[in-house]
């Protein structure tokens, strides 16, 4: 940019925000608390958090909300607790359907996965956890059913957290990638303590990473572990957070994992079924110490509008957010020159996801915070278990402001945060946040946008390419320029977003194209789109808007 844009775009943003965060979980019905099992003893997992998802369980064009939860420790029973599944009831409120649905169900949950891995037509889940991971099946009739077993992803004990669905292959099926952390169990627990005499959590160093899984879809309902022949076998992981990207453009799926105390990975896909691992050369495997930072939560995104997605990673407190740009040739670390890295210094950081907030053409970066060890205020002057999260406003020149005082009180209000999904689930063309918090509540925040800024919305459907469409590139060409979305499983922490992609288009009626490249290789384009409204895109047919936005 040159700088008399750089002066004219900067003093803009210096007005207040056209957008409030409002806190209406009560008002929807999201009742809800999470429940670690903590009985005293600080098993390694009571720190993690819950994941979080918006779905379309139903097919009916509203977006439900799924919470994922622990349970119990064996021997240590205190209350039952079970995933929670609330159905929109398309009023701004949400109803309890979880005993409906089949999925009252006890398990030791952390991450959820969701995508229509069988191409039905139905979004299905994959819930992780310690222990058993679970597969469930969507009936496509309201309900779910535990498919675990006939899947061939039964029989696997391990600690395992984020996951995505992605088309590592491109034959049309998706599959299955799963991050596994530590090597640990109840039998297995270490003792850890800050002050040399009471029990605290154990950080990741006290116990062996595990390997992360990659399970290929077959294309009839079962998977094949190929960990170990695509090369992605690594036992010195500490695995929590996982986004897709293709930082080569070379139109095959790549993956970025984030790290705990190890080297964040890069994964190549050479297109022959077979990964390679390039974090080192490209720059984001450590910190600019040299050292492995605590990576939690990951995601990415063309936040520079240059059509090549950079990378965000939150990371321990005192290690600071990173934010990766890409060059071409690897990829820079410019948290500190965009203004990120001081702001999030005394932070750590669990959920982050780039989304346009104020639908202005430019993303800007979420992320929750929260600290794991509730004693830490008592340890560490100016540290807090419970911490404010960020919204860093994209200010098109460059920087980016953390504005999380000034977009509604509710907002700010320090949490012990973990997971962190967008999706619009009133249906009014901006993107709303569902945010889940440690040992305590979960929370959705409405987007109130007062700007008049509208958005384009591309909700995919595979007929070569599997049905979601994961994997798929959108751009469109405005007055602005080009922007470009990524449809995508996973990212974030734990968690998943609605699938479709949403451009914000200002205050522009209609867009000049809009491309799509599929997974199968086949390019759609479709040209002078009116905006404000959702369109339902088929592999190889014209677009269809649909009856919202």
């Amino acid at each position: 940019m040159r700088r008399r844009d750089l002066l004219l775009a900067a003093p803009a943003m210096a007005a207040p925000p056209p957008f409030q965060l409002v806190d209406v979980t009560r008002a929807a019905g999201i009742d809800f608390t999470h429940h670690t099992g903590g009985f005293g003893s600080r098993y390694l997992p009571e720190t993690m958090g819950p994941g979080c998802a918006f779905l379309d369980y139903d097919n009916d064009g509203w977006l439900d909300i799924l919470l994922v939860n622990g349970q119990d420790w064996p021997g240590h029973p205190q209350r039952p607790s079970t995933l929670k599944l609330y159905r929109n009831n398309r009023n701004g409120t949400f109803s309890d359907v979880t005993r409906a649905a089949g999925l009252d169900v006890s398990m030791y949950g952390l991450g959820v996965a969701v995508a229509d891995y069988n191409n039905d037509g139905f979004p299905d889940l994959y819930i992780t956890g310690v222990g058993q991971s679970r597969l469930f099946r969507n009936t496509g009739r309201g309900t779910y059913v535990d498919a675990t077993a006939s899947s061939g992803l039964g029989n696997r004990s391990a600690f395992s957290t984020s996951a995505l669905w992605f088309d590592f292959d491109r034959d049309g099926h998706l599959d299955l990638f799963v991050c596994n952390y530590v090597r640990w169990s109840p039998e297995q627990d270490v003792f850890c303590s800050l002050d040399g005499k009471a029990k605290s959590y154990c950080t990741p160093e006290a116990y062996r990473g595990n390997t992360c899984w990659l399970f290929r879809n077959r294309g009839d309902g079962t998977f094949e572990d190929v960990t170990a022949k695509s090369g992605l076998f690594d036992a010195s992981s500490k695995s929590l957070g996982v986004a897709m990207l293709d930082f080569d453009q070379d139109g095959w799926a790549d993956l970025i994992v984030a790290n705990d105390t190890q080297p964040n990975k890069l994964y190549r896909n050479n297109r022959d079924g077979t990964f390679r691992e390039m974090a080192v050369r490209n720059g984001i495997a450590f910190g600019d110490d040299g050292r492995a930072r605590a990576g939690m939560g990951v995601d990415a995104g063309d936040f520079r509008r240059t059509g090549r997605e950079g990378i965000a990673i939150t990371n321990f407190d005192n290690e600071m957010m990173g934010l990766y740009e890409s060059t071409g040739g690897g990829f820079v670390d410019i948290a500190a020159a965009t203004g990120i890295a001081a702001a999030s210094r005394a932070r750590l950081g669990f959920g982050c996801l780039f989304f346009d907030a104020d639908l202005d053409g430019h993303l800007d970066l979420l992320a929750v915070n929260g600290h794991i060890d509730d004693s830490v205020r008592n340890l560490q002057r100016g540290m807090s278990y419970a911490q404010p999260p960020h919204l860093f406003w994209n200010d098109r020149a460059g920087k980016f402001r953390d504005i999380g005082a000034e977009i509604g009180p509710d907002f700010l209000k320090p949490k012990v945060g973990r997971g962190l999904a967008i999706g619009d689930f009133d249906r009014d063309g901006d993107l709303d946040v569902l945010m889940t918090t440690n040992h305590g509540p979960a929370y959705l925040y409405r987007n109130d946008l007062a700007n008049g800024n509208k958005s384009i919305r591309f909700r995919l459907e595979g007929r070569k390419s599997n049905r979601d469409g994961i994997g798929a590139v959108v751009k469109i060409d405005d007055a602005s320029g080009t922007q470009m979305r990524r449809i995508r499983s996973g990212s974030s922490y734990l968690s998943s977003s609605a699938l479709p992609a949403t451009f914000g288009v200002g205050a522009q009626t209609y867009i000049k194209r809009a491309t799509i490249e599929w997974p199968s290789g086949r390019n759609d384009e479709f040209k002078n789109l009116p905006t404000a409204r959702t369109y339902l895109c088929v592999e190889g047919e014209a677009p269809r808007p649909l009856d919202y936005r």
